[in-house]
């Protein structure tokens, strides 16, 4: 038996002012679209915004649905939309960020576990890896260069 030590890298972004001007425009595209999330019953909507190779920006939100599991995360919408649109285009960068009617989201709320392995395929598709940007409606912005920081042992399509 050994151990083994597995570390992810983050950088941490006090505010929005910290982030490049192209940043804060992905980051207003998140917030645009977590404004527009259908989400009555969690009253917790969620927001994404991809930067793609090309520079255009596709975004997503929640979409709840009263027969649970039937409604979807904002990033798997997002993704979705813009593979279904630009098949042969990369994601460069995905930008997180989440609002609950119920409370103050104050800290950084990362992709779920299937919103994880779903930007697991895409990076491991484009060969390239994506940054992701995750934050609450307030607080530190926090970014991981790489899919590979949220999920490192990655289940993907090399495996099969």
């Amino acid at each position: 038996m050994r151990n083994l030590d597995i570390r992810s890298h983050f950088e941490e972004y006090q505010d929005i002012n910290e982030l490049s001007i192209d940043d804060q425009e992905l980051y207003r595209s998140a917030v645009e679209a977590r404004d527009k999330a259908y989400a009555p019953y969690s009253e917790f909507s969620v927001g994404a915004a991809l930067r793609l190779e090309n520079g255009l920006i596709v975004s997503g939100n929640n979409q709840e649905n009263a027969a649970y599991p039937s409604g979807m995360c904002a990033e798997r919408v997002a993704v979705w939309s813009a593979l279904s649109q630009y098949p042969d285009v990369k994601i460069k960068k995905l930008f997180i960020t989440a609002r609950s009617e119920k409370k103050e989201v104050k800290r950084p709320v990362s992709p779920c576990g299937s919103c994880r392995q779903t930007l697991a395929e895409y990076e491991t598709r484009q060969k390239q890896p994506m940054e992701v940007y995750f934050t609450g409606e307030t607080g530190i912005i926090l970014k991981a260069t790489s899919v590979r920081d949220l999920l490192p042992f990655m289940f993907d399509n090399t495996l099969l």
